[in-house]
């Protein structure tokens, strides 16, 4: 798996990658700590104000901000939103009121929401390869399980010997780091084939997902991780310290034990993906999320919760893990930062609405009740997926076009059928091929 780091290119955006990671833990922990020092008691209130205000950003910015990656030189986009997000970090210790902290995160949360997918839309240019890609995939998400567990860890060390405010000094130096890091390389830009108007710029990926029955059964399998993943990182807390009667460092323990399935199931991937459906795996891993959330109806002891999240977290990373691979297929490389930045919205709209019914059921029909609903909905996701995505799902579609004209080059070997001319090709949706076909039958040649 660590082959991949061989290329220079993909080696310094995984390592801007890593030390941005740290850089966001660092400042998640100073965050609430400046909202308590803001807000006494109520610092719980600004900081679901908070997220709130991050998931508003993802959902609301993503789009936009990828219509202008079309016409912007990825490079430059990337070190530029690095630079606002260090601005942003390096203000944040000299609030002193309520409002600023939201109005700065709501920009801070904004570049990211331009940064991320503009950032996993490059790798896919960067490792033409399927092998090479799959291996970064999983290098991704051992990087998102590492933060999980590292940043925490740093920051207690570090609040030691410093103020929390210099925590924030970590994470404008590690933004700081990560543009350095991709000022250094030579990133490619995929180019539109035809200007296009900023409402088709900002609503393509969107109209390019839910034209793709594997990408509607996508969504379907973001909702129900999100359900698994609402449950644990809502409700963690609550059933540690309040049903079990154990202590923060219990309750740290489990959330490590969610990371610590994900990472199991990102070192097993590679070898995995090469014998697998994408469908297969993701669907499987879905099943899986649900199942955990099921057992936790009847979980009696802190250790069976334990074993319940790293099988969530195992099942969370199955099925979260190779969506790249899907968004890379399903978009010419010219669209792919719109089709990143659609799931990037997508699935943050799906953790938006699971994130305060996890925290309201659990509130008001008690927790074995809300593992139940959200277990329901986890595996009724899941369903639909297999559902939504076909398990014949070949890369060429035999299909007819009866709207261009025949002198169009795209006919170029298409046999006459009827009013229109039949061929078949790697099928995609673009503005030659604005609709799936009913009918798919063909060779895969995945």
């Amino acid at each position: 798996m660590l082959n991949v780091l061989a290329n220079r290119t993909y080696r310094h955006l995984f390592l801007a990658q890593v030390i941005a990671l740290v850089g966001t833990g660092l400042a998640t922990v100073a965050l609430g700590l400046l909202a308590y020092n803001l807000a006494g008691a109520n610092a719980g209130e600004v900081l679901g104000t908070a997220l709130a205000i991050k998931m508003i950003a993802y959902v609301g910015v993503s789009p936009i901000a990828a219509a202008f990656a079309e016409r912007l030189p990825r490079k430059t986009m990337l070190i530029g939103l690095d630079l606002v997000r260090a601005g942003v970090a390096l203000a944040l210790p000299f609030v002193s009121q309520v409002w600023q902290v939201y109005i700065l995160v709501f920009v801070l949360q904004s570049a990211s929401a331009g940064f991320t997918p503009t950032f996993q839309a490059t790798i896919p240019d960067v490792l033409p390869d399927e092998k090479d890609y799959n291996h970064a995939l999983s290098l991704s998400r051992l990087a998102y399980d590492l933060e999980n567990v590292a940043s925490p860890m740093l920051a207690a060390v570090l609040l030691t010997v410093i103020d929390f405010h210099n925590l924030f000094a970590g994470t404008v130096m590690g933004f700081l780091a990560s543009a350095v890091l991709v000022q250094s390389v030579t990133l490619p830009t995929p180019t539109p084939a035809a200007p296009r108007g900023i409402y088709d710029r900002i609503t393509r990926g969107t109209r390019i997902y839910f034209a793709t029955p594997r990408l509607r059964g996508l969504l379907a399998i973001s909702f129900a991780v999100a359900c698994a993943g609402a449950m644990v990182i809502v409700n963690t807390v609550v059933l540690v310290q309040a049903r079990f009667g154990l202590t923060a460092r219990e309750t740290a323990m489990a959330l490590g034990a969610f990371g610590g399935g994900s990472m199991i199931a990102a070192l097993a991937m590679p070898r995995l993906l090469e014998q697998l459906s994408d469908r297969t795996f993701m669907i499987t891993g879905a099943g899986i999320a649900g199942f955990g959330l099921l057992l936790g109806v009847i979980a009696p002891s802190y250790y069976s919760l334990f074993a319940l999240w790293v099988l969530i977290g195992f099942g969370y990373a199955l099925a979260q893990t190779p969506s790249g691979k899907l968004l890379r297929r399903s978009a010419h490389a010219e669209d792919r930062p719109s089709l990143f930045a659609a799931q990037f919205a997508l699935s943050h709209t799906c953790w938006l609405a699971t994130y305060p019914l996890a925290g309201w059921l659990g509130s008001r029909v008690g927790l074995p009740a809300t593992f139940g609903i959200l277990a329901l909905m986890a595996l009724s996701a899941a369903f639909a997926a297999s559902r939504l995505w076909s398990r014949l799902d070949p890369a060429e579609i035999e299909h007819t076009h009866t709207t261009l004209k025949p002198s169009d080059e795209h006919l170029r070997g298409a046999a006459k059928e009827g009013k229109g001319f039949r061929h078949a090709h790697t099928f995609i949706i673009d503005s030659a091929h604005p609709e799936w076909p009913n009918q798919c039958p063909a060779q895969a040649t995945r």
